[in-house]
C-alpha cells in the first residue's frame, strides 16, 4: 500500500535519516517513534507530497485518501459539526450534486443514482456519526452548532481530530493524538482507532496509548529506521 525505497530525507546539510527502506501494508497499524528532531513529522510530509525526497522515493497510490490533523484551524464563523462533516470530502461532493440534480427536474434519474450512492456510503447516518465522534472527543451535544471561531485553540485542535477521524480515508495520519484530550477523550480515541478500518501511522511518545492500538513501530535512530 505505502512503500519507502532507499529513501534520504535531510533538514539542511545533515540527513534525518538516509537509504532507508519499509512498507506499510493496508490495515497495517504502525507507530513511528524516536527521539525529539529525528524526522518524524518529515517523513509525515513526504508522505503527503508536501516534502521531496533527497534521494530514493515513497511510493503512495494515486488514488489513496489521507486525513490529518490539521494544527493551525481558522476561527471560521462554521457550526462545529458541519465543520468536522467537511473531513469526508465524498460525502460533500455527494451532497453538492443531489442539490444541483433536484433543482433540475429533467434530472430524475441521476437524482435517484445520486440517493443510491449517498446510501452507499452511509450518507444518511453522516451527521449522527459525526456528532458521535465529537461527543467521544469531549464535546457537548449543546456545541454541535456553535461556531467553530467560539472554541479555544486547543479545542478547536479537537475539532480537527474530529474532521480528521470522520472523512473515512484510507490513511490516517496522527501526530501526538493525545495532546489536547482528557483522559476520557483518551480512551474513547484508543477504542475508535482500534475499530478504524483503514490503516494507521502514529507519532506518539505515550507508549501505553501506542502499546494499546498499534500492531508494530518504525523506529527512527542513527539516521536509520
Amino acid at each position: 500500500m505505502l512503500s519507502a525505497r532507499d529513501l534520504t530525507l535531510r533538514r539542511g546539510p545533515e540527513p534525518l535519516f538516509e537509504q532507508v527502506n519499509f512498507i506499510i501494508f493496508r490495515g497495517d497499524r504502525v507507530g513511528l517513534t524516536g527521539a525529539n528532531g529525528v524526522g518524524k513529522s518529515s517523513l509525515f510530509a513526504a508522505i503527503r507530497g508536501e516534502l521531496a525526497p533527497d534521494r530514493g522515493e515513497i511510493e503512495v497510490p494515486a488514488n489513496l485518501s489521507i486525513a490529518v490533523v490539521e494544527q493551525e484551524i481558522t476561527a471560521v464563523d462554521r457550526p462545529a459539526i458541519e465543520f468536522v462533516l467537511d473531513g469526508d470530502t465524498e460525502l460533500r461532493q455527494v451532497m453538492g450534486r443531489i442539490a444541483e440534480a433536484e433543482a433540475d427536474e429533467s434530472r430524475a434519474m441521476e437524482l435517484a443514482e445520486l440517493y443510491a450512492e449517498l446510501l452507499a456510503i452511509d450518507g444518511y447516518r453522516a451527521k449522527a456519526r459525526a456528532a458521535s465522534i465529537m461527543h467521544g472527543l469531549g464535546f457537548k451535544t449543546s456545541d454541535d452548532d456553535r461556531l467553530v471561531g467560539e472554541f479555544s485553540g486547543g479545542w478547536r485542535v479537537r475539532l480537527a481530530m474530529a474532521r480528521a477521524l470522520n472523512s473515512r480515508a484510507d490513511l490516517l495520519l496522527l501526530d501526538e493524538p493525545t495532546n489536547h484530550l482528557d483522559l476520557d477523550a483518551i480512551v474513547w480515541l484508543e477504542d475508535w482507532l482500534r475499530g478504524f478500518p483503514g490503516t494507521l501511522l502514529m507519532i506518539s511518545h505515550d507508549r501505553d496509548f501506542l502499546d494499546a492500538v498499534i500492531g508494530r513501530v518504525l523506529h527512527i535512530e542513527n539516521h536509520a529506521i
